[in-house]
């Protein structure tokens, strides 16, 4: 078990999970670093949640986007995290991103490439420390299989499951804990406005929740029941069938 006064990371602590995320860790008593862009649009989050919960939480600017920036920041921290969550993601607009490369190239560098150089020293730091921690990856079952409606999103997030499951297979004889989760649908502000099916849909705080017990259990990939089902039967549909679904 996690000593409850381990410091925790929320990287993307703006999207809704990131925050149900941190709520459900200052519950148990975890001191929280939420990171952001525009990190003064986080204090009303460090007030509540340092309120309701009795932690000591602080907002910080970050942009995975800025690489060279990576290690200062991780230097700038009040704390050293034993718990890093990433919760970075751009979803995008497929119809409209199509033929665009800046917007493509947004996409894939938000979703896969800046957060894993990000992870890869948080990783080195961890284990050096010698006391290990965890790491979280949220990813999305849009990585599973490529998808006519959101197959730059998808791809981005396969790439960044295998590099978890690379980085986590790297450090399994260690004392780091590197989880990957794969939501479906969670009602967020980055799926406000979207149709979406009420069965396969759920709130972020029960969501997050869950992932945090999850992670306390050391499971490697959590998946929503129902999604695990279903993505079960797609991503062994064969590719010639596939092709002709509208899924």
């Amino acid at each position: 078990m996690t000593p409850a006064d381990t410091p925790a990371l929320i990287l993307g602590a703006r999207s809704g999970i990131a925050r149900g995320i941190a709520v459900a860790l200052a519950k148990r008593g975890h001191p929280i670093m939420l990171a952001a862009r525009n990190a003064q649009r986080l204090e009303a989050d460090v007030s509540d949640i340092s309120i309701r919960h009795s932690v000591e939480v602080s907002a910080h600017d970050f942009d995975v986007l800025d690489v060279a920036g990576h290690q200062s920041f991780l230097e700038s921290l009040p704390m050293k995290p034993g718990i890093v969550v990433c919760a970075i993601g751009v979803l995008g607009d497929q119809e409209a991103d199509t033929g665009d490369s800046a917007a493509t190239r947004l996409i894939v560098e938000s979703n896969f490439l800046a957060p894993c150089l990000f992870l890869e020293k948080v990783a080195a730091q961890m284990s050096a420390s010698g006391r290990g921690g965890h790491i979280v990856g949220i990813g999305s079952v849009a990585g599973d299989r490529g998808r006519a409606k959101n197959y730059i999103y998808g791809s981005a997030k396969a790439g960044f499951a295998a590099y978890l499951s690379g980085l986590r297979q790297k450090y399994a004889a260690s004392a780091l804990h590197v989880m990957t989760v794969k939501p479906g649908f969670v009602r967020t502000a980055m799926t406000e406005g979207m149709d979406l099916p009420g069965p396969l849909t759920t709130d972020a705080e029960p969501f997050a929740e869950r992932v945090v017990a999850a992670m306390e259990k050391g499971k490697l990939v959590y998946y929503d029941m129902r999604w695990r089902a279903l993505m079960g039967v797609i991503t062994h549909l064969p590719e010639r069938f596939f092709m002709k679904t509208k899924f």
